[in-house]
């Protein structure tokens, strides 16, 4: 079992957190690109995200995150403040997606254990002179370059609050309370980011719970009573008001001006207190509604909001995923024991008893598969940086299409069909579509459309990368592939998917000369071999001067398949159930025999070639004459095989196994993908049919 108290939680949701609020400002920034409009609304987003990026980036000590965020932060609170209008929004949004392309590269440097030791300086002084020249334009006389950086030193609270106790003049003292939504967990550690985010705005703050990391009962106090902070400033309430509500996850606020000098103690900072508090006539604004019948519907609101969603690490499911899969095993280890073999008329209770594990099994691999699985849309959405940024270096008007980005795939499978999406969404925007003025000679739109589209079929996924650009030219692959000497078939016999498909070969490139996106025939080649690590295959299909599409399908999962069950000698192998078209016995006049020794058999007027299982892995077996045995034909990728087999055992799901290392080291294992334990607690070896394919 995985330790997971080992795991630095507060680090783990910093990077959640921050990576998350990163995706969604660099969405809110295009958007505004797209419209050329930042909105006071937009604004007020962009600064509230800064605004906690560099709270919990100063409260992590990743002090180059923090100073970036800080710096973005005083110029969004200008424009805010003065309700700017942007004349011209580009250099803005430049900036913006420069700071948050740094602090994305900082954030994977620290998710791999590496120092975040990028150099920000550049961006800083950009966004200083940037914030410079706003406010010289519109006349506050003071051409600074934005309020001065401090990198708050990380003190405790009770350490803050014990270095001022006495009310600095033109301060006054405030006291809060302030309650977390419930349903958010680790109220402590959202507590603890809070009081670190304000200590640069407040000063002398002190709080209750006093002890946030360490005390055990920190979170059911919050809960119960929840933050209550004391503090002094020279912020006006409203400011002050302004600034907790930019706290995450915070249901409600109390607010009060206090009139005694100095900053009352900890122990006189009861929830007494605070209740006596709120007796005076001081102000009392609650975050949401004030009323008690719409404070209930807040809360039942938040309720049913938040308590229905919890964060879980994806460690627990893999782990959860395993033990379901071990339980699919031992179900078919007790049904289909070999013991209980001529019995099944005697033991009618225990079928009964078998068919409803196995409806329950069934049931709860269904779940837990289905909590793993996430949409493609976050895939999808990131598309839109590269389209921006390839069209604007590349000088093309690209627009892009996400058709059906709801599907949702395994986590594990989402994880290894990202970059080859990017590479090939570069490749059709580098190479398939034409510039603005070739498309208006051949009577296109000067734009080009790229659509990205996913959908569902049976216990698969297609993923199509469609462009309206030139299309593939077929002599030219031809040309190409000559003078490369990649043909391995004669050109004539070879069908239009198979020569598009020579784009796929390793060192293939069209392109004449090498830029910055592509030209050195890497790539493509690398893009199929990591969809057919996860099953998955790649087809192209093309239209000269119309357009290119590429198809990727891949499996919904990888953890549990159906398999149909074979056996050669002793040994027995697992074949997708997804891939086999169909099994029969084959009648000796359809064998054929070439001269060079190779089998094929003909079915309804097709050749196909044959595969010999016994063969191929080196396995004894009595069954040698292809009428004594059976073919199974596999397709993949519009290519078809027929495996030859001693016998069918039956299909069932089974649980992929990853091959351990050691058999990777003995001999080449091309045409297997893994193994599984069948219900007699032997091993299958799971075939891999693009494998069996590619060594024919």
């Amino acid at each position: 079992m995985t330790d997971y108290s080992s795991i630095d939680t507060l680090l783990e949701m910093f990077i959640f957190e921050t990576s998350t609020l990163l995706e969604q400002l660099e969405q809110t920034i295009l958007d505004c690109e797209q419209t050329k409009d930042y909105g006071l609304g937009v604004v007020n987003e962009i600064f509230r995200i800064m605004h906690t990026i560099k709270g919990s980036s100063t409260m992590m000590e990743f002090h180059n995150i923090s100073t970036l965020a800080h710096v973005t932060e005083d110029l969004f609170s200008f424009i805010r403040e003065r309700q700017l209008q942007l004349a011209d929004d580009s250099a803005v949004s430049e900036l913006m997606l420069g700071s948050i392309d740094f602090m994305k590269v900082e954030m994977l440097k620290i998710k791999n254990g590496d120092p975040a030791d990028g150099d920000a300086s550049f961006l800083i002084e950009q966004l200083r002179s940037l914030l410079a020249e706003m406010k010289q334009s519109h006349g506050t006389g003071n051409a600074a370059s934005g309020t001065a950086i401090s990198v708050p030193d990380r003190q405790s609270p009770m350490e803050s609050k014990k270095s001022g106790t006495s009310l600095e003049s033109g301060h006054c003292r405030y006291m809060a309370v302030l309650r977390y939504d419930e349903g958010c967990e680790m109220e402590n550690l959202r507590a603890y980011q809070a009081v670190m985010n304000l200590q640069s705005e407040l000063q002398s703050i002190a709080h209750v719970p006093e002890d946030l990391l360490e005390d055990e009962k920190a979170v059911a106090e919050i809960r119960r009573e929840g933050l209550r902070l004391s503090f002094q400033t020279d912020k006006t309430y409203d400011q002050i008001n302004q600034l907790l509500h930019q706290i995450s996850y915070v249901r409600s606020i109390v607010l009060e001006k206090q009139s005694d000098t100095g900053v009352p103690s900890v122990g006189e900072f009861t929830p007494e207190l605070v209740k006596e508090q709120h007796k005076l006539d001081a102000p009392v604004i609650p975050l949401r509604e004030a009323t008690p019948r719409a404070q209930e519907e807040t809360k039942r609101g938040a309720s049913s909001q938040q308590s229905n969603f919890i964060s879980v690490h994806i460690a627990k499911l893999d782990e959860l995923m395993d033990l379901v899969g071990e339980l699919v095993i031992a179900e078919a280890m007790v049904t289909q024991n070999p013991d209980l073999q001529g019995l099944g008329l005697e033991l009618e209770q225990f079928q009964k008893a078998s068919r409803h594990l196995r409806k329950i099994t069934t049931e709860m691999q269904d779940m837990v598969m289905s909590i793993r699985m996430i949409p493609l849309s976050g895939t999808f959405q990131r598309m839109h940086r590269i389209v921006r940024d390839m069209g604007k270096k590349l000088g093309k008007d690209v627009r892009l299409q996400l058709v059906g980005e709801d599907t949702e795939v395994d986590k594990n499978i989402i994880d290894h069909i990202a970059d080859p999406i990017m590479h090939m969404v570069r490749n059709a925007i580098d190479h398939g579509l034409e510039s603005g003025d070739e498309r208006i000679r051949r009577g296109k739109p000067a734009y080009g459309t790229l659509t990205l589209e996913a959908s569902q079929a049976g216990g698969e996924v297609l993923i199509r990368i469609r462009d309206d650009g030139r299309g593939l030219d077929k002599e030219k692959l031809l040309q190409r592939a000559r003078q490369n000497d990649l043909l391995v078939k004669n050109e004539s016999e070879m069908t239009d998917k198979e020569i598009y498909s020579l784009i796929f070969l390793p060192g293939f490139s069209t392109k004449d000369q090498i830029t910055e996106f592509s030209g050195r025939g890497v790539g493509m080649d690398v893009v199929t071999k990591n969809i057919e690590s996860v099953g998955g295959v790649v087809t192209v299909d093309s239209a000269m001067y119309e357009g290119t599409a590429i198809t990727i399908r891949i499996p919904l999962t990888l953890a549990i398949i159906d398999g149909m069950n074979v056996r050669v000698g002793e040994s027995r192998y697992t074949l997708p159930t997804t891939a086999i078209k169909e099994s029969f016995r084959p009648a000796a006049g359809d064998i054929i025999t070439d001269p060079d020794g190779g089998e094929m058999i003909m079915v309804r007027g097709q050749c196909y070639s044959i595969v010999r299982l016994h063969r191929r892995f080196g396995v004894q077996t009595d069954v040698i004459g292809l009428t004594q045995g059976i073919l199974i034909m596999v397709e993949q990728n519009d290519r078809q095989i027929c495996i030859f087999a001693d016998e069918l055992i039956g299909q069932q799901q089974v649980v992929v196994k990853a091959l351990p290392p050691y058999v990777h080291n003995l001999a080449s294992i091309e045409g297997v993908s893994g193994c599984t334990l069948l219900g007699d607690g032997s091993i299958s070896l799971i075939l891999d049919v693009q494998g069996l394919l590619n060594g024919k």
